[in-house]
């Protein structure tokens, strides 16, 4: 049992072996203490590489890396322009390839393109509630990585499970009806 760590940290140490006692083969617990600890296996290299290497870094490292995928993110729609795609283009989309029908997610790069371009209502053509969700999403993301960052103490959005819940079924209804094919969900298609 060398290597193996209690949750409290204590190293387990070899004792006398106790016989079973009980038909189901199991152990009886030894000593006045009570059972013994829980027993969790040691984090392999990669974990232990990872977790020594996010303790030494500065506390600005991940939101910096953060704002690098999400730089990379509006780079490749800045540079890609999905708006000005061939009528007969194959889609990128594997749901809409092999079935037709728009994901939860389609319209949300040429969302995005236009919200970089300032045109909010071609924005939420394509996508409404993406644009919806945007300023929450950039003010939770500005609030964690300046928390990280920084140590700063922005206001919190306070977003309950029940909201969570009621957005994702309000997405779940937005993603079932703009496949709808009679009017007016056929103006929801992108």
């Amino acid at each position: 049992m060398s290597g193996v760590t209690s949750v409290d940290g204590a190293t387990a140490q070899p004792g006398p072996a106790s016989t079973p006692t009980e038909p189901s083969g199991l152990p009886e617990p030894s000593g006045p203490t009570g059972p013994p600890p829980h027993l969790v296996a040691e984090p392999d290299r990669l974990t232990r590489f990872v977790t020594r290497l996010y303790a030494r870094s500065p506390r600005w490292v991940v939101p910096l890396a953060a704002v690098g995928c999400v730089a990379a993110g509006i780079g490749y729609t800045l540079l890609s322009d999905p708006t000005r795609s061939a009528p007969d283009a194959v889609p990128s989309c594997l749901l809409k390839l092999t079935t037709g029908l728009d994901c939860p997610g389609c319209g949300g790069t040429r969302a995005l393109w236009y919200v970089l371009h300032a045109d909010i209502p071609a924005a939420a053509r394509h996508h409404f509630l993406f644009v919806f969700a945007l300023p929450f999403l950039a003010y939770l993301f500005v609030t964690w990585a300046g928390r990280e960052a920084f140590g700063w103490r922005l206001p919190e959005l306070r977003i309950s499970p029940k909201m969570i819940g009621g957005f994702l079924g309000v997405w779940l209804a937005f993603s079932v009806a703009r496949n709808l094919p009679w009017a007016p969900f056929t103006s929801l298609y992108v």
